[in-house]
């Protein structure tokens, strides 16, 4: 047991929107230390998103992370030489964070356009409650759901 509780580190906000979710989705894209090559992406799909909804990016951006963030997920646990999937709700920093990573990967994913249009095309989907990131956490809660039985496995 640590005698001390480790502080969180919490990045300052973005250049552009003063937000600081903004800036660590930045830091998520970010690949090989290229933060001005991150930024770019990000703000360029931002842009994108304002001129194809004519709606805040701002308020897209962070609807899309609120619809992908999941509630629950499973978690191994072995019983007695048996491997259970216990669902288990998500804590508030790890929501945030799975949301991100799948939106990421969901435009990542995507094949034929430059990243700031897949990021832009699947922020907006997030957005509208589709898209594959989306899916991937109805994927999840559908496995929590059928894993509800052994959720008196839970620590």
């Amino acid at each position: 047991m640590p005698r001390y509780k480790i502080q969180k580190r919490v990045p300052s906000p973005d250049l552009k929107y003063s937000n600081v979710q903004i800036a660590k989705f930045i830091n998520h894209i970010m690949t090989q230390g290229k933060k001005t090559a991150a930024r770019k992406i990000v703000y360029g799909a931002l842009d994108i998103i304002k001129e194809k909804t004519k709606k805040d990016p701002l308020e897209v951006f962070e609807r899309a992370l609120e619809n992908v963030a999941p509630i629950l997920e499973v978690r191994s646990r072995r019983v007695g030489g048996a491997t259970y999937q216990v669902p288990v709700q998500v804590k508030e920093h790890r929501k945030e964070s799975l949301a991100t990573r799948w939106i990421i990967g969901a435009a990542r994913g995507k094949k034929g356009k430059a990243m700031q249009e897949k990021l832009a095309e699947e922020l907006m989907a997030a957005y509208n409650r589709e898209g594959t990131a989306f899916k991937k956490k109805e994927d999840t809660h559908r496995m929590a759901e059928a894993n509800r039985a052994f959720a008196h496995f839970a620590w």
